[in-house]
């Protein structure tokens, strides 16, 4: 994982969290990464990964179980689906129209090239699926 300068290197991290959670590769109930692993597999600090789980905790993402680790949240999805739409909606969507709007792209436009984008990952196959096979 790469981290960039514009966020807190948790916050990053409770992304890629929220993505597992929302691709469906940590699914509700299931045991997450300890702290140690995590932070050996992204090259980071514990302690990162640790304040990254108690943020996540508090945003009733996951939950601990004592003494067997941090687990997914049954709910997990709708409440990272939730967070995440809101923040694109306030932070990223009025850049998104202000870049639009200098680059003259419209509507109609943005609407083909979205079909366009469905139809590609809809040829892709999930990994949920193909662990299936």
């Amino acid at each position: 994982m790469e981290f960039n300068d514009n966020e807190a290197i948790y916050l990053q991290i409770a992304g890629y969290v929220g993505e597992n959670i929302l691709r469906q590769q940590w699914p509700p109930d299931q045991k997450i990464p300890s702290v140690r692993d995590l932070a050996a597999e992204l090259q980071v600090n514990p302690n990162t990964v640790m304040r990254t789980y108690e943020f996540l905790q508090g945003q009733g993402v996951v939950y601990n179980k004592r003494g067997l680790g941090m687990f997914v949240a049954p709910d997990a999805g709708q409440k990272v689906q939730a967070f995440r739409r809101e923040r694109f909606l306030q932070q990223e969507l009025p850049n998104f129209f202000n870049t639009i709007s200098l680059l003259g792209i419209g509507f109609e436009e943005l609407a083909q090239r979205y079909e366009q984008f469905k139809a590609a990952q809809a040829a892709i196959p999930s990994l949920s699926t193909h662990e299936k096979q």
